[in-house]
């Protein structure tokens, strides 16, 4: 008989707009993680075996897409795009926001709730300002809740 290969952790990072890339790299480095890059665009990444670039097409989800077939559970996915991490969830992976935000299952709905208020407030013209500024402080409590995570799937997987 042979014996099962263990879990391989892996993060994918919807990474057009997101501000912890050099984060993330940090974190897979002292995990010994492999990192795939989902964008639409080219991005330069550090050129290290572990990190991988993935350029999808530029068809409206398109990068969305390829990481929402591929994540599951013992996965990490870094998005802020809210139903992306509703996917990710229902497959079994941790999504977390850049802010360090992990979405749950019993958290998605309510923010995907607030996502489309917003935008239709956004679309009727109540609402004209974006998002706050990313701060310091989202920076430290992402970097803490991938600790986190990372450290969920080694414990759940015996690695």
């Amino acid at each position: 008989m042979t014996e099962a290969a263990p879990h391989r952790i892996a993060i994918y990072v919807d990474a057009d707009a997101c501000p912890v890339k050099d984060e993330v790299y940090r974190v897979a480095a002292r995990y010994g993680l492999h990192v795939t890059i989902v964008s639409n665009s080219f991005l330069n990444v550090p050129r290290e075996p572990w990190i991988e670039r993935v350029v999808v097409g530029d068809r409206l989800d398109e990068a969305d897409d390829w990481i929402a077939e591929r994540a599951g559970r013992g996965d990490i996915v870094v998005t802020a795009d809210v139903p992306l991490a509703s996917r990710c969830v229902k497959a079994g992976a941790v999504a977390l926001a850049p802010n360090g935000k992990a979405f749950t299952d019993a958290s998605v709905g309510l923010a995907l709730a607030t996502r489309n208020l917003m935008q239709d407030l956004r679309e009727a013209g109540a609402i004209t300002g974006g998002p706050k500024p990313f701060s310091p402080k989202d920076r430290s409590a992402f970097l803490g809740a991938l600790d986190r995570a990372v450290m969920r799937w080694k414990r759940e997987f015996g690695i």
